[in-house]
């Protein structure tokens, strides 16, 4: 497999969309990322999570609680609900994909994902910031992290690791450098969807004509 990344775009021009999150909005980090990218659309995650908040105590249900984290389907409805708010041109759905259809949706410019990892007390994947051999996900607790799927680079190591899997992760401000996975280490994670609010751990972002309805 060659190497591919979100609109043909170096290393250095995606890690650069990566924000550093407060509190549990990595979800709300991935998608202003997302919309940022394909729209150039400039959000505040701060105010997008206050937002969020807000809109939970009128019904709109966009994270689980105020403060809490954004599931996968919550996910899509908020890029929609930001897509509508903002006359933007595109639309999200959930989906599993498998890493076939992830590597082939990294090479369609008007297609984004969003993944969503899960995983059980002991079992947390590892994630590389750049070549660093430094694990940033060290942690021994249960738990579940979104990032946007940036590039795949089957030649790409942190140390002596090979770490294909690349992604724009609310963990940096800016940066010249992605944050990277291990294809076993990835594949464990993104699909054993080990919690039951993760039955579907990708939203695809897409671009829709001007006539098309999104609902």
């Amino acid at each position: 497999m060659k190497r591919v990344s979100l609109k043909s775009l170096p290393e250095a021009e995606l890690a650069a969309f990566q924000t550093r999150q407060q509190g549990n909005n990595c979800a709300i980090h991935a998608a202003i990322a997302a919309l940022k990218l394909v729209e150039g659309l400039e959000l505040s995650p701060q105010d997008l999570s206050a937002e969020v908040d807000r809109l939970w105590w009128h019904g709109h249900f966009y994270r689980v609680f105020p403060g809490w984290g954004v599931t996968p389907c919550m996910q899509a409805r908020l890029i929609n609900y930001l897509s509508r708010q903002h006359n933007l041109n595109v639309h999200a759905h959930c989906r599993l994909l498998t890493h076939a259809v992830l590597m082939e949706m990294l090479e369609q410019d008007q297609k984004t994902v969003l993944v969503t990892l899960t995983w059980l007390p002991g079992k947390a994947p590892a994630f590389y910031h750049g070549t660093s051999s430094v694990n940033s996900n060290a942690t021994h607790k249960a738990g579940g992290h979104t990032m946007l799927l940036a590039a795949y680079d089957p030649a790409h190591r942190s140390g002596e690791l090979t770490t294909p899997w690349g992604f724009i992760n609310s963990w940096a401000e800016g940066s010249t450098e992605l944050f990277w996975m291990e294809d076993q280490a990835f594949r464990k994670s993104a699909f054993g969807a080990v919690l039951p609010l993760n039955i579907h751990p990708s939203v695809i972002i897409e671009h829709t004509s001007k006539s098309v309805k999104v609902l």
